[in-house]
C-alpha cells in the first residue's frame, strides 16, 4: 500500500461520520486522471479508479479538484494542513477520512 500512503501525502486518516453528496460526472474522474498521471509505479487504472469511486462517494466536486492537486505538489498539501482557518480545517477532515477509507478498500 505505498502508493496509497504516498498519495494520500503522508496523511494519517480517520473514518468518516459523514459523506458528502456525490460529485457531477463531469467531475467524476478527476482524482482517477490526477492519479494516473502522477507516474508512480503503483498508479494502475484499477487502483486510481477504485480510489476515484471512494472520493465519489466522500468529496464534492470542489474537494475533489483541490485534492487532485495534491498528486502533482505534495506541497499544497502540506501548506493546505498547517494554515489557519475553519474552511481549511474543514476539507482537511474530509480528505483525511478519504484517504483513510481508500486506503481500506482499494488494495
Amino acid at each position: 500500500m505505498k502508493f496509497i500512503t504516498t498519495t494520500a501525502l503522508i496523511l494519517a486518516f480517520a473514518l468518516p461520520t459523514t459523506i458528502a453528496t456525490a460529485p457531477s460526472a463531469s467531475a467524476a474522474s478527476t482524482i482517477e486522471r490526477a492519479c494516473m498521471k502522477s507516474n508512480r509505479r503503483a498508479a494502475t487504472k484499477p487502483l486510481c479508479g477504485c480510489i476515484q469511486r471512494v472520493a465519489d462517494q466522500m468529496l464534492t466536486r470542489s474537494d475533489q479538484r483541490k485534492a487532485a492537486k495534491f498528486f502533482t505538489d505534495p506541497q499544497k498539501a502540506q501548506d493546505l494542513r498547517q494554515s489557519d482557518g475553519n474552511h481549511n480545517e474543514a476539507f482537511w477532515k474530509r480528505y483525511k477520512a478519504f484517504g483513510t477509507s481508500a486506503g481500506n478498500i482499494c488494495r
